[in-house]
């Protein structure tokens, strides 16, 4: 078996592994309530989303959703317009992952996605009442906006190099295209959290070939990404560039006046570290150009924003946890520092399978802590 075939082989088993860290990482009370502050099973198969409870009362739930379809799942709760309120992707068949997420009075809708691709099987979510919100917490409040200032100072550069990005694609500069490729993808990928509460965006900018349902069109970074690296000819990607430049235009926009509840910033810390362990990790995020440690990088610095912005608050109310985030943070750092390479990062494709569980297992502990950061601000 040569060393490219053991890397496909060793890759499933790397993305499981963490997979399954994150999958210890919830939070519950267990049983389903119709009660604040409760925990509600979902069971999610190939043709159904069993929801347990469908009325609520404001407040705080754990969704505990359980895969026991055959493909692999993703779990939605989504306010009006399709507005993400919490997400849990890339659940594989036959594991359980947990979702905290604070409910105001409102529709919603849960939603449960096999194969990860389409709308989804959908079931609607009534809240009624009120319940204080996390938001009224002082600490939890600066948070909120020092994390906005934080996606304020990468939307600005987003746009930015996207342009740059998009101008070399029409212009025909290849070699210019390919060098900003990498770098207008890691601002992205720093603010993934607030970008993917956008459904109906989100997967028209970073949406990679065999994720669209029947019917939808292959567009975005990756769209072009993939003619880059193996045709080289750019020449009728001009449509294709305009409509990723409007579209990071549009959800720079959105994103730059949206603030993001306590939870919610909780949960995008960790789930942009399980974007490494299943995207990045595996070289199936960047499929044609190898620029996986690039991306790796990003999410690792965006979730340290977010963890940083919620700091003051973690530091009183679990001040062990946030020590022990910050040595996997600087421990997770480490291993990827000995792939610099000049300013950017080395190929996916020149990591030996060692180097590979090198990273795996650093981001596997790091998700690990993490993953704890939004039980402790729900108060659980």
């Amino acid at each position: 078996m040569s060393l490219r075939d053991h890397r496909l082989a060793l890759l499933p088993a790397l993305a499981l592994t963490a997979l399954t860290a994150a999958a210890c990482g919830g939070s519950g009370t267990g049983g389903t309530t119709t009660g604040a502050d409760g925990s509600i099973t979902v069971t999610a198969k190939d043709d159904s989303c069993d929801v347990g409870e469908t009325e609520l009362a404001a407040g705080r739930y754990s969704f505990e959703v359980t895969n026991s379809g055959g493909k692999v799942t993703e779990f939605y709760v989504y306010a009006e317009g399709d507005r993400v309120m919490a997400e849990v992707e890339n659940i594989a068949p036959g594991l359980s992952r947990d979702l905290l997420v604070e409910l105001p009075a409102g529709e919603y809708e849960a939603t449960c996605k096999p194969g990860m691709v389409g709308d989804g099987i959908r079931s609607t979510l009534t809240v009624t009442g009120k319940a204080a919100s996390l938001s009224e917490d002082e600490s939890l409040a600066r948070a909120a906006t020092d994390y906005q200032r934080y996606v304020r100072s990468q939307t600005a550069a987003l746009i930015d190099r996207t342009t740059a990005f998009v101008q070399a694609v029409k212009g025909g500069d290849v070699e210019g295209a390919k060098a900003l490729y990498p770098v207008a993808r890691g601002y992205w990928e720093r603010i993934e959290p607030v970008a993917e509460s956008f459904g109906d965006l989100d997967p028209k900018i970073d949406g990679r070939d065999g994720d669209q349902a029947e019917g939808e069109e292959f567009t975005g970074f990756h769209r072009i990404e993939q003619v880059l690296w193996e045709t080289g000819d750019v020449s009728d990607m001009g449509p294709i560039a305009d409509r990723l430049l409007t579209d990071v235009e549009e959800i720079v926009a959105r994103a730059d006046d949206t603030t993001l509840a306590p939870l919610q910033l909780a949960n995008g810390a960790k789930a942009l570290l399980d974007e490494v362990a299943t995207g990045k990790i595996t070289g199936e995020e960047e499929r044609y150009s190898h620029t996986d440690l690039w991306d790796f990088a990003a999410n690792l610095e965006g979730s340290q924003a977010a963890v940083q912005a919620l700091r003051p608050y973690l530091q009183d109310a679990d001040p062990d946890l946030v020590a022990e985030i910050d040595d996997r943070f600087a421990s997770t750092e480490a291993e990827l520092e000995q792939y610099r390479d000049g300013d950017g990062w080395m190929l996916h494709e020149r990591l030996t399978d060692e180097q590979l569980r090198g990273l795996s297992d650093a981001i596997t502990a790091l998700t690990e802590s993490v993953s704890r950061v939004a039980a402790v601000v729900a108060g659980r």
